[in-house]
């Protein structure tokens, strides 16, 4: 597997249609992003300089990104003279074959992984279980994720489409208690006694990183349930995988980042486990540190200077908490490891426009602006959707698969754009439509619109043009 992907998955737009109609799934969607959007609004209120944390934080990533190979070399010596190991991985098939040799010479079978969105972007799992090794999740959701062979549909709550009584089932399932209800603590309490085995066993952690410092060489996980601290503490050898964009040049930017991302993800004021480690300490921990950076399309992304500010992601997924589609159809309609209005721009940059399921997602928005309202690192995602759309259309040119010509929509909107230059033009399109607009108003409103118009009133009623336009009323007051 590499930057491209293998799977041809249908576009967003028809996936999209079979989720809506899962009302259990809209439900379960619905109520876990509504809480946490609530949360987040209170812990966020009680900081008077939130935007000026927000502004930081964007300054500090765009910094790394116009200097991203120095940071990168300043880490790689910052790691090895902590003992720690580095490796660079071009693409995915990179990135599995170096951690599958390391697994493979230590002679194990078993790894315990921290969540980690990075190696599910490159397929590790399956990677690992090509040649025999068991990747154990050991993150709630994760766990439940993979005992139900499903997939993850959020970058932070990976099991968010399910309920507590699914959950309870599939643990009855697989884990053999049938007396288990489906009270939160029963079910957090099955996992933690079956993973404790696992953990004081396992000689081999993977984890992904949410930061990792140019300076000190410091890779840091921050999590909720302290499996994290178990898989980066108790192993013999641990190897961490971070996209190149993970990068801060300093420890002191952590003061912007830990108070942005708790409250932007989960709506905490802390994380209740920040865990760091710097290198290899004799006595203490793990005694080999191996960290594969990860490119897999990313050099790409910086390569575009409108799409990359998507690299600034800190991986919080408030963006999908607030987004309306997102609520609607859940993260599997999207068919990428990055759901979400962070993973309509990521994944076409990551993925290429040449894939149609990816080229589909810029359009998997209503362009509401809320994402970049929330985004803790001020990334403006419907700027970068737009630009997105535009690169879509010029594939589709050079592909030979869009005629302007002749495609309606293209048509309509050459149309309108000639009579918004001009005011003569825009003032004449009003009369005629004014006139034209009779045949649709009813009580008031124009509820049904004929032909392809007709998408624009399915869910919503549109005002008529007023009789007397602003400036008609202008002219006869001046």
């Amino acid at each position: 597997m590499n930057t491209k992907s293998t799977t041809k998955h249908p576009k967003f737009e028809k996936s999209a249609r079979s989720y809506l109609d899962n009302s259990q799934l809209r439900r379960n969607i619905r109520h876990a992003t509504t809480t946490i959007c609530e949360k987040r609004k209170a812990v966020v209120e009680e900081m008077p300089d939130w935007e000026e944390l927000r502004e930081s934080g964007r300054q500090v990533k765009e910094k790394v990104m116009r200097n991203l190979d120095r940071y990168l070399l300043q880490l790689e010596e910052s790691v090895q003279k902590a003992g720690g190991v580095v490796h660079w991985a071009r693409d995915a098939d990179d990135a599995n074959r170096i951690i599958v040799d390391l697994v493979k010479q230590k002679g194990e079978s078993e790894v315990v992984k921290v969540k980690s969105i990075t190696t599910d972007e490159i397929g590790l799992n399956k990677a690992l279980a090509e040649e025999e090794i068991v990747a154990l999740e050991t993150d709630l959701a994760e766990l439940i994720v993979q005992m139900a062979g499903d997939e993850p549909s959020h970058i932070l709550v990976p099991a968010i489409h399910k309920n507590r009584s699914e959950i309870r089932e599939l643990f009855r399932e697989k884990l053999g208690d049938l007396e288990l209800s489906d009270k939160p603590a029963e079910l957090a309490d099955a996992a933690r006694l079956y993973l404790r085995k696992k953990f004081l066993s396992a000689k081999i952690g993977i984890s992904g990183g949410n930061f990792a410092v140019a300076e000190t060489g410091t890779v840091s996980v921050v999590e909720s349930e302290g499996n994290g601290r178990m898989c980066i503490t108790l192993p013999d050898t641990l190897i961490s995988v971070l996209g190149i964009e993970k990068i801060i040049p300093t420890w002191q930017d952590f003061e912007v980042f830990m108070q942005l991302l708790p409250r932007s993800s989960t709506a905490e004021r802390m994380n209740p486990y920040n865990n760091f480690w710097t290198g290899v300490t004799e006595g203490d921990g793990p005694q080999e540190f191996h960290l594969v950076l990860l490119d897999n399309g990313r050099t790409n992304v910086l390569a575009d200077e409108a799409g990359r500010q998507t690299l600034h992601c800190i991986r919080c997924s408030a963006c999908l908490n607030v987004c309306p589609v997102y609520e609607r159809t859940g993260g599997h309609a999207y068919h990428s490891v990055y759901p979400g209005p962070i993973g309509a721009i990521l994944t076409p940059q990551l993925r290429g426009l040449e894939d149609e399921s990816a080229a589909s997602l810029p359009y998997a928005s209503s362009l509401c602006g809320a994402c970049y309202e929330v985004c803790p690192v001020k990334i403006n995602i419907p700027d970068v959707l737009v630009h997105l759309r535009g690169k879509v259309v010029a594939q589709k040119k050079r592909s030979g698969g869009f005629r302007a010509k002749t495609d309606p929509e293209h048509i309509a909107m050459r149309m309108m754009a000639r009579t918004f230059r001009s005011r003569s033009r825009y003032e004449r399109a009003q009369k005629f439509a004014r006139v034209g607009q009779r045949l649709f108003v009813r009580d008031g409103v124009i509820s049904k619109l004929p032909g392809r118009l007709s998408g624009w009133t399915a869910m919503r009623d549109l005002k008529p043009i007023p009789r007397q336009s602003f400036r008609d009323w202008w002219r006869v007051r001046s």
